[in-house]
């Protein structure tokens, strides 16, 4: 897999341009054969990151070499950001879990390690 991190920060005057290019690029870019999914966050101090997978690198190039992606990237330099970084990412592992839904626990009753060991000392007292 392949991780795309992209980085900008918009020149203020071009955030209503950029979001309708982004509208226009993004099904394009979830069309892609190899596409698998992509993030975008904007953090406090204006600095936007979007996350993108690919399956490989040639899904990647061709993305890359995509007429319309083409255009977006001059557009961006030329218009959108004061600043951006890319950073392309052979992902070397990727595990995880997910909590099935019916088990899931509200963050607020969730016991903490203090309530975890008076549960265990409480069923050591129990048991004798």
């Amino acid at each position: 897999m392949i991780l795309v991190v992209f980085r900008s920060r918009l020149h203020d005057e071009a955030t209503a341009a950029y979001q309708e290019m982004a509208q226009r690029i993004a099904p394009l870019a979830a069309a892609m054969p190899g596409y698998l999914a992509h993030k975008a966050f904007t953090a406090a101090d204006g600095e936007r990151v979007t996350l993108v997978e690919y399956e490989s690198e040639a899904a990647l190039q061709a993305w890359a070499r995509h007429p319309d992606h083409m255009e977006a990237k001059q557009a961006g330099r030329r218009s959108f950001f004061d600043s951006y970084r890319v950073q392309i990412c052979k992902v070397l592992k990727d595990r995880g879990a997910v909590r099935p839904a019916e088990t899931k626990t509200p963050e607020r009753q969730r016991p903490g390690a203090f309530d975890l060991m008076l549960m265990l000392r409480q069923r050591r007292w129990q048991r004798g």
